[in-house]
């Protein structure tokens, strides 16, 4: 067996005595219970319940986002976030290449052509110091936007995204946005609970979202949520996640092309169970960090990620980094300590090397495609 595979196998079972050891596992109790019989017992299990505004209140007091409106998974809630903020067919966004694919697709499903950015090593977020000098050569900047001198395309909007759980540098982030006239969406997808200088990533942009999928750090089931300080947005979302139904006593209109995307009241009900035990789940999982942390000490073949300075991490999933001379065993370690029970997987593929991207336009992704040599997510669950 591989002497790193060995090395990590050893650490991770001083952890757990279970003979499997999930990647990411939901956690529930009877408080669970109660709450979806309570909710059933209503009869609303369907996208009307009181459980679904209390959801979104508690979300909004966790963020501090002015608004939230809940949704049926992160995906819809990011094409909802671009939708009602106009990206089309005539723009490029810029989002890194390293991210869960559903990013991407969010701004192919409004028409518009995905442009791929370089991420940072300390964070896995947007280097933004490297965006920075791509820019300053590619674009014509306008009053309003910038244009891409080689497509003509207008490039208007940035996708930031909060990899694992760990804030990009958001003053970086928000310097090149003004620089550039860029607008800020922000996929928070993996980081409920997750700060930078104290302030909840996903509330820096004109809008972000969170997931709720059965892997993250609180689960709906399937579930997702768009944030904005906006009321005019928030109410355009909103609208468009209700299929655009206009409130009637007895017509059933429709004034616009909308989407049943509404969470479910039986989801938010789960979701309200599981934020009762929210905090505990962010301390248990910064808890597991500091154990990884002093059993990976100095070790010789990887290191584990961790936040930033001004940053605090969710630690939604723990991820070491092979050093640059053991990359080539990555798929080994993940086969020989899988083999074992442990479950571990890698970073997802790079978009722009996918079928449907191959074709975007593109920086140099010299870090993206390092590091995805490098990257093995390892157990996270707040219970390990």
């Amino acid at each position: 067996m591989n002497f790193i595979s060995k090395y990590l196998i050893s650490s991770i079972k001083k952890l757990s005595k279970k003979k499997i050891i999930p990647l990411h596992e939901p956690i529930f109790d009877k408080n669970t219970i109660s709450y979806l019989s309570k909710c059933v017992h209503t009869s609303f299990v369907s996208t009307i319940g009181r459980n679904i505004t209390l959801f979104e209140n508690k979300i909004k007091k966790i963020t501090g986002a002015k608004h939230c409106i809940a949704v049926v998974n992160g995906t819809s809630a990011l094409f909802l976030a671009c939708k009602v903020l106009k990206v089309d067919s005539n723009h490029e966004v810029l989002v890194p290449s390293m991210t869960f694919v559903g990013t991407v697709n969010a701004i192919s499903y409004c028409n518009a052509i995905p442009h791929f950015v370089d991420i940072d090593e300390k964070n896995l977020g947007v280097d933004f110091k490297k965006l920075d000098l791509y820019l300053s050569k590619i674009l014509n900047v306008k009053k309003n936007y910038s244009i891409n001198k080689k497509t003509n395309r207008i490039v208007k909007f940035i996708i930031p995204v909060h990899l694992f759980g760990h804030p990009c540098n958001m003053d970086d982030c928000i310097y090149v946005a003004k620089k550039y006239k860029l607008t800020i969406i922000e996929d928070a997808a993996e980081s409920l609970g997750s700060f930078y200088k104290k302030r909840h990533v996903g509330t820096f942009g004109l809008a972000g979202i969170i997931s709720f999928n059965g892997n993250k750090i609180i689960t709906t089931g399937g579930g997702g949520a768009v944030l904005t300080n906006s009321k005019k947005l928030a109410n355009k979302i909103y609208h468009l996640s209700t299929t655009a139904k206009i409130k009637s006593k007895f017509e059933l209109s429709h004034d616009q092309i909308g989407y049943n995307f509404r969470l479910p009241n039986l989801n938010a009900s789960l979701g309200c169970s599981q934020l009762k035990k929210f905090k505990f789940f962010v301390k248990n999982k910064r808890k597991l960090f500091k154990k990884y942390n002093n059993l990976f000490n100095n070790n010789p073949y990887f290191y584990l990620l961790k936040e930033n300075f001004f940053c605090e991490s969710n630690y939604w999933l723990q991820t070491i980094i092979l050093k640059n001379n053991f990359f080539k065993y990555k798929n080994l370690i993940i086969s020989e300590i899988k083999n074992h029970g442990i479950q571990v997987r890698p970073a997802w593929k790079l978009i722009h090397t996918l079928t449907p991207y191959k074709n975007s336009p593109r920086m140099d992704l010299s870090q993206s495609k390092n590091i995805y040599k490098r990257i093995i997510n390892i157990p996270s669950s707040a219970n390990l």
